[in-house]
């Protein structure tokens, strides 16, 4: 088979299953207001949940960091590792209460390179079965052996744990807060079950930090582990902090071995400074946000009741991150088209991101929103169920 026949049978087949995707281009923002296609409408599908993407302090420090230059010219292994990357990574770990921590350019580059470094042959990586693409992509090519447990299940995890066999290292990973569900793992069986097992325990807590925990820290400091429970966890600046990157933070001699030996930060051009400078003010600002992380809970607590007193088919979460099930793809997709139509943003998510028959509405919610936005958003969602399901009765478009 030629290369074009394949892009054209790959193209085919994503048309006939309604798995098309489309990039939108915002032209425009406002707070959580946006303009796409020339439309205004109230974005409800970004992870800025905190809305620190434009604070003042946060932008300041971008524009302020840019004086000197803008690219740091070089891996942070030869010239590109500035003063203000090294105040990022202490202000990180110190944050998080670890001993050391270490910046990449993004987060699924982190988890390549962190898991990459520490898994070799002959090693097994147990993992979720909802944990995200980096995760699993980064066992794979790590030549270690995967094995994956039923979502939020400990002791499947444990069964997959006990299959582990010779002198090679045991990991678990997981997310903290899972990105298409908004639940969070059973963070403390994990932990335990790794100090049992003498397995190393990573946590990929993109979704968590600056939105749970004491001071925002995160699901690991919610769950009351400790950098002995979690010797790494990963935190990305690109959610929750506003910005763009990630900290994998943690025991200092496993750090300092990512540092040495992860591919994703020997052989990758450092983080341009200025925005190692926004993501510094950014997380100076989270640390003490505790009034955006108080908004954002009654955000989710009456999002949640309006929206399940409306009927409407909600996985469990206490997180920004709130699934409006749908199940078929095209219910999904035709229920985001009511909603644009209606002025409200919202993606529709179908496999291969979430599993077949979980189709969803990713409804986030973000310090930056209304109670009068989440009110007309639930409204909006009831009646672009029935108008999705009304077609749907009506047969086939």
């Amino acid at each position: 088979m030629r290369w074009p026949q394949r892009i054209a049978d790959s193209k085919a087949a994503r048309d006939l299953a309604a798995r098309r995707r489309v990039r939108r281009i915002v032209a425009r923002r406002d707070g959580m207001r946006v303009e796409v296609d020339g439309r205004e409408l109230l974005n409800f599908c970004s992870n800025d949940y905190l809305g620190l993407s434009q604070h003042p302090q946060v932008v300041a420090a971008l524009r302020d960091g840019c004086v000197e230059g803008v690219g740091s010219t070089a891996s942070a292994l030869v010239c590109g590792h500035f003063a203000v990357h090294d105040a990022l990574e202490r202000e990180m770990a110190d944050w998080l209460q670890a001993p050391a921590a270490l910046l990449f350019g993004s987060g699924f580059t982190a988890n390549l390179a962190a898991l990459q470094a520490l898994l070799h042959g002959g090693d097994t990586c147990v993992q979720d079965r909802l944990n995200p693409a980096s995760l699993i992509d980064a066992a794979k090519l790590s030549g270690a052996t995967l094995r994956r447990y039923p979502h939020g299940d400990a002791e499947g995890a444990a069964r997959q744990l006990a299959t582990h066999e010779g002198d090679g290292l045991a990991l678990i990973a997981t997310d903290g807060v899972f990105s298409m569900d908004g639940d969070v793992a059973p963070l403390r069986e994990l932990a335990t079950l790794a100090r049992t097992h003498d397995a190393l325990l990573y946590v990929d807590d993109a979704h968590g930090i600056g939105v749970l925990g004491p001071d925002g820290r995160g699901s690991v400091a919610d769950a009351g582990l400790a950098t002995r429970d979690v010797p790494l966890q990963l935190a990305t600046l690109g959610k929750a902090l506003g910005t763009y990157g990630a900290i994998v933070a943690g025991d200092a001699d496993l750090v300092g071995h990512l540092a040495e030996t992860a591919r994703g930060h020997v052989y990758s051009t450092a983080l341009p400074p200025a925005l190692a400078a926004a993501a510094l003010a950014a997380v100076r600002v989270a640390r003490a946000s505790d009034d955006r992380r108080a908004v954002l809970r009654s955000l989710v607590a009456r999002f949640r009741e309006a929206a399940l007193d409306a009927g409407l088919d909600l996985l469990p979460s206490g997180t920004p991150i709130q699934a409006v099930m749908a199940y078929d793809d095209r219910i999904a997709l035709r229920m985001a088209r009511v909603l644009e139509d209606a002025g409200v943003w919202v993606s529709a998510i179908r496999p291969p991101t979430v599993p077949e028959g979980r189709a969803r509405l990713r409804v986030t919610l973000t310090a930056l929103h209304r109670a009068s936005d989440v009110d007309m958003l639930v409204d909006a969602l009831a009646r672009a169920r029935d108008a999705a399901h009304a077609v749907t009765s009506a047969g086939p478009a």
